[in-house]
């Protein structure tokens, strides 16, 4: 069971005048699936990332700190896959904080950074991160965009050397045709010997990927009901989080984990300004999230197929995490 793609249409050129007309159209279109889904890009508005940000400081969400902890220990290594003055794309730039732990400790200064975030809230964070370092000349070039849309906006024909960074896991929320689609347009935005350094999160006991993801402290289910604030707010639809309950689910026969908002009662909500009526009946869920767990000797696979060869990987302590630099065939 995966995802479907919306239908293709035509998108005006301006992200702020495109966003609520995409919005409204991916919600319906989603929300008229079996089993209801929402695209979790829509997750992250201002509060959203905010949310996340927390909860990527919980014991029980390990990503960032193991991703961190390698990208400090072998900054060096991955620098000079660019040299001191390179560029640095980053596809999802969060709070910067990752980026500016590599700048640091590779040694970096006349860095080119491009973010890549539909968040205005991250991108600004993110340039506010990188303005704090010391003694660093890191320019910083910000695309209020899709990964997709990042990618194809990126200047072209210059002499730098770029490495992609795509962090955070953040390829789990794809499927593997998804997956396969962004990597090659990842490598047609590099040329040969250019790099992508990409990190992943590996497969571990269930117990640990659901506390992960559905938290004691509820962090992340009040991230994931922030997006039904959101639909209220922005498509004035009237939903009550009252009746709605956070769930997260492994599917080990897909590699995944899923995140739902499940009906605590039949019930009917109207989406006004997507122009759609739903009748949810009492245990359905709306799918909201797919995080896939990886292997770490198999994500070449997944990767060298689009034009990679890989270089380099390193693996955390515990064997939770994967960094992996991929060299532009």
């Amino acid at each position: 069971m995966t995802k479907p793609t919306p239908a293709a249409t035509a998108r005006p050129h301006d992200p702020d005048v495109r966003a609520p007309l995409e919005m409204a159209r991916d919600v319906r279109f989603y929300l008229q699936q079996t089993p209801r889904q929402l695209p979790s890009h829509l997750l992250y508005d201002a509060l959203g990332s905010a949310l996340f940000d927390a909860i990527c400081h919980l014991p029980w969400y390990r990503i960032t700190d193991a991703e961190l902890g390698l990208l400090r220990r072998h900054a060096g290594t991955i620098g000079q896959a660019i040299g001191p003055r390179g560029r640095v794309v980053e596809l999802g730039c969060g709070s910067g904080e990752k980026l500016a732990a590599l700048v640091t400790h590779a040694g970096m200064p006349g860095l080119h950074a491009h973010l890549v975030d539909l968040s205005h809230a991250a991108l600004a964070r993110s340039v506010q991160t990188l303005a704090m370092l010391k003694g660093s000349e890191t320019r910083v070039t910000t695309h209020h965009a899709s990964y997709e849309d990042g990618l194809l906006a990126l200047p072209s024909g210059g002499a730098e050397p770029t490495l992609i960074v795509f962090l955070g896991s953040n390829i789990g929320n794809f499927d593997a045709p998804g997956a396969a689609a962004l990597l090659r347009l990842v490598r047609a935005a590099l040329r040969p010997g250019d790099a992508l350094l990409l990190g992943a999160d590996l497969v571990k006991p269930e117990r640990d990927l659901l506390l992960a993801y559905d938290d004691p402290l509820g962090l992340t289910a009040a991230f994931n009901k922030n997006l039904l604030v959101r639909l209220n707010r922005e498509l004035r639809a009237d939903f009550d989080l009252g009746r709605f309950a956070h769930r997260a689910v492994w599917r080990p026969e897909a590699s995944r984990v899923e995140m739902h908002l499940v009906s605590l009662a039949a019930q009917d909500v109207d989406l006004k300004g997507a122009e759609l009526q739903l009748a949810l009946e009492e245990g359905e869920i709306i799918w909201t999230e797919s995080s896939y767990k990886f292997e770490a000797t198999g994500l070449r696979r997944i990767v060298e197929p689009a034009g990679f060869v890989q270089r380099q990987q390193w693996v955390d302590e515990d064997a939770r995490f994967a960094l992996t630099l991929f060299a532009a065939a």
